[in-house]
């Protein structure tokens, strides 16, 4: 479980690719604290540490999180935004996020704003996720609040801290990301979708 509060963006050194899998080698400054089976989010994805040397650390996705996420697009020198997971003492500073990547986004505008960033992005709907105003959404694993929500895309603002420590400032329009919508949401929507499907809507309508 992470908090969406993205520690820093580590560099991608080395990808490798075996069978339907990549192995993806990134260097950051807590490297030697990581342990092999150990948890961490990589844009939004929980992958597993495999192998730990140094200041680098290795990480494995397979086809299912390739398919899903925007790891797949990855280049050696981008920058991936880290966050490990939470301990139970620690302050939820952002939201409750899985790292569980529900689909990507696209990234069609980037707007400064004096001194902060506004961002859209639009998805699909049809893989029924929803947003909703001021609720909380993670993008590349950062726990942003939507604003500006519609049918199929939202804003976020960035502060100009997140700005400089995550890989936001590298995004420009076409750029891919990851999107973890929120669970809350998730649950009521798939209800909704089964009570719909079920015609039992107005069932629950009247209660």
């Amino acid at each position: 479980m992470f908090s969406g509060i993205v520690e820093e963006a580590a560099k991608v050194v080395s990808i490798e690719k075996e069978k339907e899998n990549l192995h993806i080698t990134l260097s950051c400054s807590f490297a030697k604290d990581l342990r092999v089976d150990q948890s961490v989010s990589h844009n939004g994805v929980c992958l597993t540490v495999v192998k730990q040397h140094n200041d680098t650390y290795t990480v494995t996705a397979i086809k299912e999180t390739l398919e899903k996420s925007n790891l797949g697009l990855l280049k050696i020198g981008d920058k991936v935004n880290l966050e490990r997971s939470m301990k139970l003492e620690t302050l939820l500073d952002g939201h409750m996020v899985q790292g569980h990547i529900d689909q990507t986004a696209v990234c069609t505008k980037v707007e400064e704003a004096d001194g902060s960033w506004y961002y859209t992005f639009e998805y699909d709907p049809t893989k029924g996720n929803i947003t909703v105003e001021k609720g909380s959404v993670s993008v590349n694993g950062v726990s942003l609040t939507v604003v500006n929500s519609r049918a199929k895309s939202f804003q976020v603002a960035i502060i100009p801290y997140t700005y400089d420590i995550t890989n936001f400032h590298t995004f420009k329009e076409g750029t891919v990301v990851n999107l973890e919508f929120d669970i809350v949401g998730k649950y009521i929507a798939k209800i909704l979708k089964q009570y719909v499907e079920g015609g039992m809507l107005n069932q629950l309508i009247k209660g």
